[in-house]
């Protein structure tokens, strides 16, 4: 099942929509949600016309940003849409490399920022409500598809979600797989090392018997027609027999730079294995970390990132052969969309563009 990088680099490259190139607008708004008090903050990412000056979106001291035109008017017509999920303390900005990419190509792309385990809200009740982040993605894809004015009309069998880290594992269970807690408990006890059982501790979304019946229930969302999980985490606790069945064609990328608690092997790989070969793929990059799919640093990001907190530094990391993150990046929005293409036109699906 494992895909050579080359040869299916060499596809992606090939591919007619890799020169369709668009100017991007962008816009941010509020999701209000009274029955569950879960605001959500939405960005979306769209092809426009517009002639209007871009600014730098998410461009800080540490990372670099990505151009759009806020607010434009959408081009019109149907258009595939992507749902991004962001990882662990992550937050909509992390992935924009992608979604400016990809709505260059003629995409809708939609990030939210998950309430409880996003990079300025670390409240803990709606961390552990960690069944809310599969939700979160299903109103994103309701508010986007209501709204065509707006961001531009979907296609109703084009839409993908695209998830980093614990956003990979979000990207999994609106997909159709099932997560059982006391699978997952079972099997950090042999692997108490990894990542996802530490951040499983501190999120703590089993601890009563309501999040437990949550985090164990079917997630899935039926308007989603393919997945993409970027070195995700939590994966050990999927079932067999979910991943077995899973209804969407799959891709797992995964970062196969040497790591002690996000191991490709123990992760991403052990998912791909148990996925139907007939319509999943697997790409192990080898020489990207799991904070290669994180924004691009700017020089001097480090020591900034050490002087407030040290250790972070790491995530302007990638790996050891030291490929520049653009290119990584290019490579895996590459084979993003030609994985997406490929799959909605074989399910009579494409839209014109």
């Amino acid at each position: 099942m494992k895909t050579a990088i080359s040869a299916l680099l060499l596809t992606c490259l090939a591919s007619h929509a890799l020169a369709d190139v668009n100017a991007v607008g962008i816009q941010s708004l509020k999701l209000a949600d009274a029955q569950n008090q879960r605001p959500l903050d939405l960005v979306v990412w769209y092809p426009t016309a517009a002639k209007t000056p871009a600014q730098m979106i998410a461009d800080d001291v540490v990372f670099v940003g990505a151009a759009a035109v806020r607010d434009a008017p959408p081009v019109a017509g149907e258009h595939p849409l992507v749902v991004l999920s962001h990882g662990y303390r992550g937050n909509w900005g992390n992935q924009i490399w992608l979604a400016n990419a990809l709505a260059e190509k003629g995409y809708i792309v939609a990030a939210v920022n998950h309430p409880g385990t996003t990079t300025h809200d670390r409240n803990p009740q709606a961390a552990a409500q960690l069944w809310q982040r599969p939700v979160d993605l299903g109103r994103t894809i309701a508010a986007v598809t209501s709204q065509p004015e707006k961001f531009g009309g979907v296609a109703p069998r084009e839409i993908a979600v695209v998830g980093h880290s614990l956003g990979g594992w979000t990207a999994m269970e609106i997909a159709g797989a099932r997560f059982d807690p006391d699978l997952f408990a079972r099997d950090c006890t042999v692997h108490p090392q990894l990542a996802s059982c530490i951040n499983y501790q501190k999120i703590n979304p089993a601890s009563t018997p309501a999040l437990k019946d949550g985090l164990a229930s079917d997630l899935r969302d039926k308007r989603i027609t393919a997945v993409v999980a970027l070195d995700l985490g939590f994966s050990r606790g999927m079932t067999d027999a979910s991943l077995a069945a899973l209804p969407v064609p799959a891709l797992v990328i995964a970062a196969g730079a040497p790591s002690l608690d996000l191991p490709a092997a123990l992760e991403s790989a052990d998912l791909a294995k148990r996925l139907p070969a007939a319509s999943s793929h697997y790409v192990e990059i080898n020489d990207a970390s799991h904070f290669s799919f994180l924004q691009q640093c700017k020089p001097g990001a480090v020591a900034l990132l050490e002087e407030d907190v040290p250790g972070d530094g790491i995530i302007c990391g990638d790996g050891d052969a030291a490929r520049p993150r653009e290119d990584i990046q290019q490579q895996v929005t590459a084979l993003i969309s030609e994985f997406l293409q490929k799959q909605w036109k074989q399910a009579g699906g494409l839209v014109n563009r």
